[in-house]
Protein backbone atom coordinates (compact mmCIF):
# COMPACT_ATOMS: atom_id res chain seq x y z
CA UNK A 1 0.00 0.00 0.00
CA UNK A 2 1.26 3.46 -0.85
CA UNK A 3 1.73 5.91 1.99
CA UNK A 4 0.75 9.54 1.51
CA UNK A 5 2.05 12.63 3.30
CA UNK A 6 -0.64 15.24 3.92
CA UNK A 7 0.89 18.58 4.98
CA UNK A 8 -1.65 20.41 7.11
CA UNK A 9 -2.85 23.96 6.74
CA UNK A 10 -5.16 24.97 9.57
CA UNK A 11 -6.83 28.30 8.90
CA UNK A 12 -8.11 30.84 11.36
CA UNK A 13 -8.80 34.44 10.46
CA UNK A 14 -7.24 33.85 7.04
CA UNK A 15 -3.90 32.86 8.55
CA UNK A 16 -2.03 29.55 8.89
CA UNK A 17 -2.12 28.52 12.54
CA UNK A 18 -1.64 25.54 14.80
CA UNK A 19 -3.65 24.88 17.93
CA UNK A 20 -2.27 22.92 20.86
CA UNK A 21 -4.54 19.89 21.38
CA UNK A 22 -7.34 21.71 19.59
CA UNK A 23 -7.43 24.54 22.14
CA UNK A 24 -8.43 27.79 20.42
CA UNK A 25 -6.74 29.78 23.20
CA UNK A 26 -3.40 28.09 22.46
CA UNK A 27 -2.75 29.27 18.95
CA UNK A 28 0.50 29.87 17.10
CA UNK A 29 0.49 31.73 13.77
CA UNK A 30 2.90 30.29 11.21
CA UNK A 31 1.98 32.25 8.10
CA UNK A 32 -0.25 34.98 6.71
CA UNK A 33 -1.19 33.18 3.49
CA UNK A 34 -2.67 29.67 3.27
CA UNK A 35 -2.15 29.80 -0.50
CA UNK A 36 1.57 30.59 -0.28
CA UNK A 37 2.04 27.89 2.34
CA UNK A 38 0.29 25.35 0.14
CA UNK A 39 2.40 26.43 -2.85
CA UNK A 40 5.54 25.79 -0.81
CA UNK A 41 4.33 22.31 0.08
CA UNK A 42 3.41 21.49 -3.52
CA UNK A 43 6.76 22.79 -4.74
CA UNK A 44 8.41 20.39 -2.28
CA UNK A 45 6.63 17.42 -3.80
CA UNK A 46 3.34 17.03 -1.97
CA UNK A 47 0.45 15.70 -4.04
CA UNK A 48 -2.14 16.38 -1.34
CA UNK A 49 -2.89 19.32 0.96
CA UNK A 50 -4.93 18.80 4.13
CA UNK A 51 -6.84 21.98 4.99
CA UNK A 52 -8.95 22.72 8.04
CA UNK A 53 -11.27 25.69 8.45
CA UNK A 54 -10.96 26.20 12.21
CA UNK A 55 -13.34 29.16 12.14
CA UNK A 56 -15.80 27.01 10.24
CA UNK A 57 -15.48 24.17 12.72
CA UNK A 58 -16.34 26.52 15.54
CA UNK A 59 -19.07 28.48 13.76
CA UNK A 60 -20.67 25.56 11.91
CA UNK A 61 -20.42 27.19 8.49
CA UNK A 62 -17.82 27.83 5.79
CA UNK A 63 -15.54 30.75 6.64
CA UNK A 64 -12.13 30.31 4.96
CA UNK A 65 -13.40 28.56 1.86
CA UNK A 66 -11.92 31.08 -0.60
CA UNK A 67 -8.42 29.93 0.34
CA UNK A 68 -9.39 26.29 -0.11
CA UNK A 69 -10.72 26.84 -3.62
CA UNK A 70 -7.67 28.89 -4.59
CA UNK A 71 -5.36 26.05 -3.56
CA UNK A 72 -7.48 23.40 -5.28
CA UNK A 73 -7.81 25.26 -8.55
CA UNK A 74 -4.58 27.21 -8.95
CA UNK A 75 -1.92 24.80 -7.66
CA UNK A 76 -2.90 21.48 -9.19
CA UNK A 77 -2.87 19.81 -5.79
CA UNK A 78 -5.44 17.41 -4.43
CA UNK A 79 -7.16 19.03 -1.47
CA UNK A 80 -9.11 17.53 1.38
CA UNK A 81 -10.98 20.01 3.55
CA UNK A 82 -12.62 19.77 6.94
CA UNK A 83 -14.29 22.27 9.23
CA UNK A 84 -17.69 23.87 8.90
CA UNK A 85 -19.14 21.27 6.54
CA UNK A 86 -22.65 20.77 7.86
CA UNK A 87 -24.94 20.43 4.83
CA UNK A 88 -25.10 18.69 1.48
CA UNK A 89 -24.83 22.15 -0.05
CA UNK A 90 -21.43 22.51 1.65
CA UNK A 91 -20.31 19.16 0.24
CA UNK A 92 -21.38 20.01 -3.31
CA UNK A 93 -19.90 23.50 -3.04
CA UNK A 94 -16.46 22.05 -2.45
CA UNK A 95 -16.66 18.97 -4.69
CA UNK A 96 -18.05 20.98 -7.61
CA UNK A 97 -15.31 23.59 -7.28
CA UNK A 98 -12.15 21.55 -7.53
CA UNK A 99 -11.80 20.00 -4.08
CA UNK A 100 -10.99 16.28 -4.17
CA UNK A 101 -12.38 15.21 -0.80
CA UNK A 102 -14.39 16.65 2.07
CA UNK A 103 -14.05 15.60 5.67
CA UNK A 104 -17.12 15.05 7.83
CA UNK A 105 -16.43 15.11 11.55
CA UNK A 106 -18.97 16.20 14.16
CA UNK A 107 -21.99 15.26 12.07
CA UNK A 108 -20.83 11.66 11.90
CA UNK A 109 -21.70 11.52 15.59
CA UNK A 110 -24.66 13.89 15.87
CA UNK A 111 -26.47 12.76 12.71
CA UNK A 112 -24.99 9.42 11.70
CA UNK A 113 -27.89 8.47 9.45
CA UNK A 114 -27.55 11.66 7.41
CA UNK A 115 -23.85 11.01 6.93
CA UNK A 116 -24.63 7.45 5.81
CA UNK A 117 -26.89 8.87 3.10
CA UNK A 118 -24.06 11.15 1.96
CA UNK A 119 -21.67 8.20 1.84
CA UNK A 120 -24.13 6.36 -0.38
CA UNK A 121 -24.21 9.33 -2.76
CA UNK A 122 -20.63 10.65 -2.75
CA UNK A 123 -18.65 7.53 -1.85
CA UNK A 124 -14.90 7.93 -1.49
CA UNK A 125 -15.06 11.70 -1.94
CA UNK A 126 -16.09 11.86 1.70
CA UNK A 127 -13.58 11.10 4.44
CA UNK A 128 -14.74 10.55 7.99
CA UNK A 129 -12.76 12.49 10.58
CA UNK A 130 -12.66 10.68 13.90
CA UNK A 131 -11.07 12.87 16.54
CA UNK A 132 -10.71 10.85 19.72
CA UNK A 133 -10.06 11.60 23.34
CA UNK A 134 -9.38 8.49 25.43
CA UNK A 135 -10.93 6.44 22.62
CA UNK A 136 -14.18 8.45 22.46
CA UNK A 137 -15.09 10.75 19.58
CA UNK A 138 -14.75 14.50 20.24
CA UNK A 139 -16.88 16.94 18.25
CA UNK A 140 -17.41 20.62 17.43
CA UNK A 141 -13.77 21.66 17.20
CA UNK A 142 -12.88 19.20 20.00
CA UNK A 143 -14.93 21.20 22.48
CA UNK A 144 -17.30 18.30 23.27
CA UNK A 145 -16.57 14.61 23.90
CA UNK A 146 -19.30 12.18 22.86
CA UNK A 147 -20.22 8.80 24.35
CA UNK A 148 -19.39 7.03 21.10
CA UNK A 149 -16.20 5.02 20.75
CA UNK A 150 -14.17 5.90 17.66
CA UNK A 151 -13.72 2.29 16.59
CA UNK A 152 -17.43 1.48 16.94
CA UNK A 153 -18.43 4.51 14.87
CA UNK A 154 -15.74 3.69 12.33
CA UNK A 155 -17.06 0.17 11.79
CA UNK A 156 -20.64 1.43 11.48
CA UNK A 157 -19.69 3.99 8.83
CA UNK A 158 -17.37 1.60 6.98
CA UNK A 159 -20.34 -0.73 6.64
CA UNK A 160 -22.27 2.22 5.18
CA UNK A 161 -19.65 2.93 2.51
CA UNK A 162 -16.89 5.01 4.10
CA UNK A 163 -13.55 4.25 2.44
CA UNK A 164 -11.26 6.74 4.19
CA UNK A 165 -10.91 7.71 7.84
CA UNK A 166 -8.76 10.39 9.41
CA UNK A 167 -7.93 9.50 12.97
CA UNK A 168 -6.70 12.16 15.37
CA UNK A 169 -5.67 11.44 18.92
CA UNK A 170 -6.30 14.78 20.61
CA UNK A 171 -3.84 13.97 23.38
CA UNK A 172 -0.97 13.91 20.88
CA UNK A 173 -2.04 16.67 18.49
CA UNK A 174 0.46 19.51 18.37
CA UNK A 175 2.56 17.91 21.09
CA UNK A 176 5.29 16.40 18.86
CA UNK A 177 5.13 13.40 21.17
CA UNK A 178 4.72 10.70 18.54
CA UNK A 179 1.48 9.39 16.99
CA UNK A 180 -0.82 6.93 18.70
CA UNK A 181 0.10 4.12 16.31
CA UNK A 182 -1.80 1.50 18.29
CA UNK A 183 -5.10 3.38 18.04
CA UNK A 184 -4.64 4.11 14.33
CA UNK A 185 -3.90 0.47 13.55
CA UNK A 186 -6.84 -0.65 15.68
CA UNK A 187 -9.19 1.50 13.60
CA UNK A 188 -7.65 0.30 10.33
CA UNK A 189 -7.96 -3.36 11.32
CA UNK A 190 -11.51 -2.96 12.63
CA UNK A 191 -12.82 -1.16 9.53
CA UNK A 192 -10.66 -2.74 6.84
CA UNK A 193 -10.44 0.72 5.23
CA UNK A 194 -7.78 3.34 4.61
CA UNK A 195 -6.87 5.25 7.76
CA UNK A 196 -4.81 8.44 7.76
CA UNK A 197 -3.04 9.19 11.03
CA UNK A 198 -3.16 12.70 12.43
CA UNK A 199 -1.48 14.13 15.50
CA UNK A 200 1.89 13.79 17.16
CA UNK A 201 4.18 13.12 14.20
CA UNK A 202 7.55 14.60 15.13
CA UNK A 203 10.22 12.63 13.29
CA UNK A 204 11.06 10.53 10.27
CA UNK A 205 10.96 7.52 12.58
CA UNK A 206 7.29 8.28 13.31
CA UNK A 207 6.59 8.25 9.57
CA UNK A 208 8.45 4.96 9.14
CA UNK A 209 6.51 3.37 11.99
CA UNK A 210 3.20 4.47 10.52
CA UNK A 211 4.08 3.27 7.04
CA UNK A 212 5.27 -0.08 8.38
CA UNK A 213 2.03 -0.43 10.35
CA UNK A 214 0.10 -0.52 7.08
CA UNK A 215 -1.97 2.65 7.42
CA UNK A 216 -2.65 4.86 4.39
CA UNK A 217 -0.85 8.06 5.31
CA UNK A 218 -0.08 10.77 7.84
CA UNK A 219 -1.14 14.36 8.30
CA UNK A 220 1.85 16.41 9.36
CA UNK A 221 1.62 19.90 10.79
CA UNK A 222 3.71 21.23 13.63
CA UNK A 223 6.77 19.12 12.77
CA UNK A 224 6.96 20.88 9.41
CA UNK A 225 6.25 24.34 10.77
CA UNK A 226 8.88 24.07 13.50
CA UNK A 227 11.54 22.70 11.16
CA UNK A 228 11.77 19.11 12.42
CA UNK A 229 11.78 18.10 8.76
CA UNK A 230 10.53 19.46 5.45
CA UNK A 231 7.74 18.19 3.25
CA UNK A 232 10.38 17.26 0.67
CA UNK A 233 12.27 15.17 3.22
CA UNK A 234 9.06 13.48 4.41
CA UNK A 235 7.93 12.60 0.88
CA UNK A 236 11.36 11.22 0.02
CA UNK A 237 11.48 9.21 3.25
CA UNK A 238 8.20 7.38 2.73
CA UNK A 239 8.99 6.81 -0.92
CA UNK A 240 12.24 5.07 -0.08
CA UNK A 241 11.39 3.04 3.02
Amino acid sequence: MSFTIYPAIDMRGGKCVRLLQGDYSKETVYGDSPFEMAKRFVDEGSEWIHMVDLDGAKEGSRVNDQFVLAVANDLGAKVQIGGGIRTEEDIEYYLNNGVQRVIIGSLAVSDTELVKSWLAKYGDRIAIGLDAKDGYVATHGWITTSEKKAVDLGVELANAGAETFIFTDIATDGMLSGPNVKAVVELAEATGKEVIASGGVSSMEDLRLLKESGVAGAIVGKAIYTGKFSVKEAVEEVSSC
